[in-house]
Formats: structure tokens, sequence, C-alpha cells
């Protein structure tokens, strides 16, 4: 363990909620190794571009955000009967890029039936999750979108506290597109609605709402 990565970590563990620090020239081994001694914190969010190191801590409402919209998409692949593959805020790196970003939550729809019912990827081989999550509270996350798409990730919801935009991979790029590909009998107005909901109603009512909504649409396929 070198010295760098061990002043990234000890600087990492006292960090308070929402706070982000950025460091540079920081090589990638640096960055596997701490990965490897923050381990599954649910709390940090860790990015690498190129020798740019960042790190960023979370607050409670973040995540619940985060797992709020995990919540919903769990109720429509129930629902829609549709294979979903959840993998958190997973790692998602590649050395040859040399870079790697961790989402709030992640989703594998299109190729779902290619990961099968493996628990650990190897992204330098495997395909990046279909959609990532980033809730932006009180940080920006678009900055890091050259990341993604370095990574090749085609999808990414963001969700800034007040509307949830969806971006879609086009040359390089991210542009705003109304509806999501992977899943698109959402839309960024209909996502938007029931996170919104959120603050003045609970979250079983909320659930129950979006699986109504749901059951009218499997039923107007009906005809």
């Amino acid at each position: 363990m070198t010295t760098h990565t061990s002043n990234y970590f000890d600087l990492a563990s006292r960090l308070p909620a929402n706070t982000v620090v950025a460091f540079h020239n920081v090589g990638w081994d640096e960055y596997e190794e701490l990965l490897l001694q923050v381990g599954e914190s649910s709390g940090m969010r860790i990015s690498f571009d190129n020798g740019s190191l960042q790190i960023m801590t979370t607050s409670p409402e973040h995540e619940r955000y985060a797992s709020f919209i995990e919540r919903l998409v769990s109720t429509l692949s129930l629902q829609l009967r549709i294979n979903i593959l959840f993998f958190g805020s997973a790692t998602i790196k590649k050395r040859g890029n040399r870079k790697g970003n961790e989402p709030d939550c992640c989703f594998y729809v299109q190729t779902a039936t290619a990961i099968g019912n493996r628990m650990h990827l190897d992204f330098e081989v495997d395909p990046p999750p279909d959609i990532a999550v980033e809730v932006d509270l009180h940080h920006d996350s678009r900055p890091k979108f050259p990341i993604y798409a370095g990574l090749g990730l085609p999808e990414i919801w963001r969700f800034d506290g007040i509307k949830l935009t969806i971006y879609l991979l086009e040359d390089d790029h991210y542009r705003e597109s109304a509806t999501s590909v992977a899943l698109p009998m959402l839309t960024s107005v209909i996502l938007t609605d029931f996170l919104s909901r959120l603050s003045h109603d609970n979250d079983l009512e909320i659930l129950l709402a979006f699986d109504e909504w749901l059951k009218s649409l499997s039923r107007w396929a009906l005809f």
C-alpha cells in the first residue's frame, strides 16, 4: 500500500456527508487499492478519469432517493414480467480506458440475459449496465458523464431533487430524452411524478399507485 493511497483512505473515512474532494496525478493501482480499502461503503462514491480521482460522500436523503428508484424499477420488473438485474452502486471500471465510476444504482435490462446469474462482473469483458442512476441533491454529476461515455454506458437517469432527466449516449455524448430506451414505458415526466410524491406520501402509497399505473399499461396492451 502506498503512502498516497493511505492518505486518500484516511481522508475519505473522515469526510462528512455531502462532501466532494478531488486529487490529480493518481495512478490506476492507487485507485484500485483505494477501492479495496473502502469496500462496499454505501455512503461513498469514487470515480477515476485518467489520473483524476474524486471521492464523494452521500447523505441519508441521497441514499433514500436512490433506494426508492430501485424499488420503482423492481415493482415494474415484477408487474410487467421484465427480467431486470440490479447491481446497486457497483464499481464500473476499465483499466484500458483508465476510467471508473460508481453510480447510485444501476440496472441490466436489454443485456440481462447476457449477464445471467453471475454475481461478479469484469467490465473489461462484460457489458456495462444498461441504466445508471445519479442522484444529484447536493452535487452535479454531469461533469462525470464523459467517464460513463468512455465506459460505453448507454443510458443515465439524473435526479436533482426536483426533476428526473433521462440521457442517452449518442456519438460519445449524452443527449436528453423524454423516454427511456431500456424501459420505454417510463418517461422523465412519469419518473419525476412518482419521485416527487415522496415529499408528502409514504412509500407504500406511492408504490401502490405506481403498481396501479403499471396495471393500466397491461390492460391497454390487451386491446
